[in-house]
């Protein structure tokens, strides 16, 4: 199966400095978002959320917080018909040495381990340096929403703007 991995704060989702998600019960999509992943999955793409939350570990939020986020982000993509396959988080920050925390592989590897995934056929979209570094590792192509990191990549305003391109490239 072909997957559209998508990391989740920034990409999906408005993100924030860290101490301000205390604050935060409810997602706030970014433009785009919902009509960009509808139009993945009419591409063909199952989606796969890989997201770092070492807010878990540095005690800004809770475990509880976190399921309760996802839990009404799910319930917002459930409202418009869109169904995620699965959501890979990594609680650790960087004194727990993990495997998880992109860009290190942990979150794809689990992927890969739980879901027949063709990687040739498989795309990342992401706001930072982790998610190209994760990508590239898996030679995943990439594309960056807002992202300012390799100039010699091209950046998108939303996913929207990628699953258009991506529209276009395929005919």
């Amino acid at each position: 199966m072909k997957i559209a991995f998508l990391d989740r704060d920034g990409t999906i989702n408005k993100d924030y400095p860290d101490h301000e998600w205390a604050n935060v019960k409810e997602p706030e999509l970014l433009e785009g978002s919902i009509e960009g992943i509808q139009n993945l999955i009419g591409l063909e793409y199952q989606i796969i959320i890989v997201t770092n939350q070492y807010i878990i570990n540095d005690g800004i939020i809770s475990l509880d917080d976190y399921y309760r986020f996802t839990e009404n982000l799910l319930q917002i993509f459930e409202d418009n018909g869109i169904h995620v396959l699965d959501i890979f988080y990594c609680p650790h920050n960087d004194l727990d040495g993990c495997n998880c925390k992109k860009p290190k592989p942990g979150m794809i590897q689990k992927a890969l381990e739980k879901y027949d995934i063709d990687l040739s056929a498989s795309i990342y979209c992401g706001d930072s340096e982790s998610d190209y570094l994760l990508a590239e590792s898996f030679n995943i192509p990439f594309y960056g929403i807002n992202y300012e990191g390799h100039k010699s990549k091209k950046t998108f305003k939303s996913l929207l703007e990628v699953s258009e391109y991506i529209k276009k490239s395929n005919c």
